[in-house]
């Protein structure tokens, strides 16, 4: 298995980095470990996976994860369907097994002819045995498949990136496999230059109210789920699209729909707000 374990992640244009993110993607490149983020919905889990390919040139292989997926599939899936099929129907040589065999998205990483970065997507979604599952083989970056007696080993070490929501406590034996990291909701200054990444005409004062009125709404404890950072970016991009005037913002809080996606939410914000107009 080859490495390379000298690429730097600084970033990539469309994606604000912060440096203890940065430290945590290289320390993980450095040592071969997957890099397990958490953080809130909405905070760039998954895009980080994304930058970290744009920006060390890489093609990223993604592994959504259901709650119905098994660890099996992400190595190889073995269709004795199409097999019993073609036994019956076809004129293929179905003693010939290995043509029945596919390669998960684990297995197309580890035979990319160049490295690649991995992104296992909402790994806690699945069955608590999932992660178990995994250990061995990305520990060994390899797998056997008993079928055709053949060992798919790693050609190079993948770039992994797995993302949790927290909607289930993830082994300590995988815990520690891991290079852990969690994502900081972003300050408002450090919004500021994502927003200004995806809207670099903005203006200032559009920008400085909305970004207000936004933390502002976060720091309402009553809310099941506060406004997230793609929330803001969908809310920003209805503001500039009906011309709402910066001076309305605080005001109407037009859109609230964009910003709150609770009923609960909604309610609790439409009676506070008609008893603070009046």
């Amino acid at each position: 298995m080859k490495k390379d374990n000298f690429a730097q992640f600084s970033g990539s244009e469309d994606y604000v980095t912060s440096e203890p993110i940065r430290n945590a993607v290289n320390v993980s490149i450095a040592l071969g470990r997957p890099l397990l983020i958490r953080g809130e919905a909405g905070t760039g889990k998954t895009l980080l996976a994304h930058s970290i390919a744009r920006g060390l040139e890489k093609k990223l292989t993604i592994w959504n994860v259901k709650s119905t997926t098994k660890a099996q599939e992400g190595l190889y899936v073995y269709d004795t369907v199409q097999r019993l099929n073609d036994s019956r129907f076809g004129d293929k040589d179905v003693g010939d097994i290995k043509q029945y065999i596919k390669l998960g998205k684990l297995g197309q990483a580890f035979i990319a002819p160049e490295r690649v970065v991995l992104l296992i997507d909402e790994v806690d979604k699945a069955d608590i045995e999932f992660p178990n599952d995994l250990l061995n083989e990305l520990d060994e970056m390899s797998f056997y498949i008993p079928e055709t007696n053949e060992t798919i080993s790693a050609i190079h070490r993948p770039i992994t990136v797995i993302t949790s929501n927290a909607e289930k406590e993830l082994p300590d034996a995988f815990l520690r496999r891991c290079i852990f990291h969690y994502i900081e909701f972003p300050t408002p200054e450090l919004m500021e230059e994502i927003v200004r990444v995806h809207f670099p005409d903005i203006k200032d004062n559009l920008l400085s109210e909305a970004l207000k009125t936004f933390y502002s709404l976060r720091k309402v404890d009553d809310f099941r789920k506060k406004p997230s950072t793609s929330e803001l970016i969908d809310w920003i991009r209805a503001l500039i699209a009906g011309g709402i005037p910066h001076e309305d913002i605080a005001k109407q809080v037009p859109f609230i729909g964009t910003l709150l996606k609770k009923e609960n939410d909604y309610d609790f914000f439409v009676r506070n707000f008609a008893i603070r107009r009046r």
